[in-house]
């Protein structure tokens, strides 16, 4: 795969000389040291933590012509060390992206094969960068641009594991087995809105043994208003259908807002709710809401305690969060307390708990050696209370910390545009 995807790529720069084509080749490595002590749930006095350097290693490039466009990114994304010194570590590369489109008018293109999907603020779809790995769809999508203030896009995905000649229950190594979305996104003067509906179909046995796909549907606006230093948004989404034979009923809101104190410093508040169930509650019905396909480790605390990979289907989620940031030259640092409750009852066998979770305290730091080099470093704490331990496990009291250092290297290789590169 990699000697074919190389050959393009050669093939690719030798046709961009001599016809109307833009080309761009980009390189990325991005190591990063990371200090485990208490990251996604709480951990006990008597265990160590982890200590690890992962590398994500990408060869991307973007080709545009007149009708059609094409973007293409390898990636190799592996622990140091994981590997011997004298084996191969093939396993681990693969196409994060491999999509072409076709400009049918200024107004209307389609998009097909492995995407990433971003949609606002990545809470409902996004790329999941922060990840490695990293997130992305095989789907089929249709764009369509009446002007430059109105976008409406709908996309498809239809998920199996192999070519099989008679239908075989998918496995859901992508989570679904199909999809349905349309997003539309309009910019009026300060105010932008965005509408999405997006339709998951999961693939299961019924009770006869009979393989179906129930279908949830998640719902709803996002408002943006912009003036001057003041920024303000606001989103709520209901979901409803079924899922493997259960019905849904959750709902999701956020507010928040920014504003802008000087040229290097900005200040920002806001509040998350994510609908929950009971710990006693026995009902089938699901009332914990699921951010579905979103960059989570954006939200609710860079420890990733909720909904990166854990918390599905439990108590939901309040969290009422603050940011200070400053930015000045090639040097920018953040601030975030987030103060945790949960939006549904906790019980400690029949003992119900006061709903406070706790507060996780994020520091982030940024500098830019370099157009194409950037160091990053962060540290974030976890105040848990008595309520997480139950609700995690582990110890409340004991250093619940995080620690990490990422240098990204992302150079432009190669560049050609007519006209620009003559």
């Amino acid at each position: 795969m990699k000697k074919a995807f190389f050959s393009l790529i050669l093939l690719t720069l030798l046709a961009s000389q001599s016809m109307a084509q833009e080309f761009d080749l980009i390189g990325e490595i991005r190591p990063r040291y990371e200090n485990l002590h208490g990251f996604k749930t709480l951990i006990d006095d008597a265990t160590d933590g982890s200590n690890f350097i992962s590398q994500r290693t990408r060869l991307s490039f973007n080709f545009k012509q007149e009708k059609v466009r094409l973007g293409v990114s390898l990636q190799n994304v592996r622990v140091w060390g994981d590997v011997g010194t004298l084996s191969s570590d093939d396993n681990a590369t693969a196409l994060h992206e491999a999509w072409a489109e076709a400009i049918l008018s200024d107004k209307i293109s389609l998009k097909l094969g492995r995407q990433e999907i971003v949609y606002d603020d990545h809470r409902i779809f996004g790329n999941v960068g922060w990840a490695q790995q990293a997130r992305s769809h095989d789907a089929f999508l249709f764009k369509f641009v009446p002007d430059q203030n109105n976008r409406l896009d709908v996309g498809l995905a239809l998920n199996a594991d192999t070519q099989l000649g008679v239908d075989a229950l998918y496995s859901n190594a992508a989570g679904y087995k199909a999809f349905q979305y349309a997003w539309y996104h309009g910019d009026f003067n300060k105010l932008g809105l965005s509408v999405l509906a997006l339709n998951t179909g999961v693939e299961y046995l019924d009770g006869s043994g009979e393989q179906t796909v129930d279908y949830a549907l998640t719902l709803g606006p996002r408002l943006t208003y912009k003036s001057g230093k003041l920024g303000a948004d606001a989103a709520a989404y209901l979901q409803t259908g079924k899922t493997l034979d259960n019905d849904v009923s959750a709902s999701y809101f956020t507010g928040n807002v920014s504003y802008k104190v000087s040229d290097y410093v900005s200040i920002a508040g806001g509040v998350e709710y994510l609908s929950g169930k009971d710990m006693n509650d026995v009902d089938t019905e699901i009332k914990s809401f699921a951010p579905l396909f979103g960059t989570n480790h954006k939200f609710n605390g860079w420890m990733d305690y909720f909904y990166v990979g854990n918390h599905g289907g439990s108590v939901g989620l309040t969290d009422i969060n603050a940011t200070v940031t400053y930015s000045k030259d090639r040097f920018s640092a953040k601030l975030i307390p987030h103060f945790f409750s949960a939006a549904a009852d906790v019980y400690n066998g029949a003992t119900k708990m006061d709903n406070d979770l706790g507060t996780e305290v994020d520091i982030i730091l940024g500098y830019k050696l370099d157009n194409a080099i950037t160091l990053n470093a962060g540290f974030s704490k976890m105040f848990a209370t008595d309520t997480m331990e139950v609700l995690k496990g582990g110890d409340k009291d004991a250093n619940n910390s995080w620690a990490w250092v990422m240098f990204t290297f992302k150079p432009k290789l190669f560049s050609y545009a007519p006209g620009k590169n003559q």
